[in-house]
């Protein structure tokens, strides 16, 4: 349950799951402070947010893969809004083509927005909540961080990256009373795999997908609490954990069963 007064930053969070965890932490009394680039959809999610929480709500536009932004924008927190008690980061996009065909820009630009921007947002806000001691830090990987399939090698990349960052940074941050919690979700109904171009890989897995506003509300359940890893569903995680135990069946199993894009 989130206390009241709990101010809550969210990177990605104009759309899908990001917006879905800043409402949900709206609705139990949290200030949320909105992290995007769409001026227009973070204005819709501020007010929405106000509305749920009846307390002023905030959004600021960044782009997370400038980190002069990034520091800019965590300035601009800390005078406006003050201490942060969560942050999720939750912005990160996708693009699924074989290794080789993929641009070297588009690689370079996925791993700015989901590992490095993660990194630098995590710094500079996470710092004070050591010096406090007391915080969350919540980063949302994905299943593809746990196992990776054709057409994903890339995604998966800055994923596994974002899994490891935050396996480290949750044993660092532990003295400090700092939490760091990892959510590795399967596919979500949004707008994510259209941007990826993907819309075909969402129908033929339509049995797995998960509902954004049901996996905000067990992220939101989380805040506060030492919980390691948010896995879901939870046959894709079994998949993965197979996977890890029997590599050359789980080869098998992702480059066949589970090669769905």
């Amino acid at each position: 349950m989130v206390k009241q007064h709990l101010t809550v930053v969210i990177s990605g969070g104009s759309a899908g799951l990001g917006k879905a965890i800043g409402l949900e932490a709206a609705k139990k009394g949290a200030t949320v402070v909105f992290l995007a680039r769409r001026r227009d959809k973070l204005r819709q999610a501020q007010a929405e947010a106000s509305s749920l929480s009846g307390r002023p709500a905030f959004a600021f536009p960044v782009d997370v893969a400038d980190p002069v932004a990034i520091e800019a924008v965590v300035e601009r927190i800390h005078a406006t809004v003050g201490s942060v008690d969560v942050l999720v980061n939750a912005a990160g996009f996708g693009h699924f083509e074989n290794a080789f065909d993929t641009d070297m820009h588009l690689v370079e630009r996925m791993f700015r927005v989901n590992v490095l921007g993660t990194m630098y947002l995590t710094k500079l806000l996470g710092r004070d909540m050591a010096v406090r001691g007391q915080g969350h830090i919540i980063n949302v990987s994905s299943m593809a961080g746990k196992i990776a399939t054709p057409k994903s090698a890339i995604y998966s990349a800055t994923k596994f990256a974002v899994v490891g960052y935050s396996n480290g940074l949750r044993l660092e941050l532990k003295p400090f009373g700092v939490n760091v919690t990892t959510v590795n979700p399967g596919p979500i109904a949004t707008d994510f795999f259209k941007s990826a171009g993907a819309l075909d890989y969402l129908a033929s897995v339509s049995w797995l997908v998960l509902d954004p506003d049901k996996l905000a509300r067990r992220i939101v359940a989380t805040f506060n609490h030492p919980v390691r890893e948010i896995n879901t569903p939870w046959l894709m995680n079994l998949g993965a954990d197979l996977y890890t135990l029997f590599p050359h069946i789980g080869d098998w199993l992702a480059g066949g069963l589970l090669n769905k894009k």
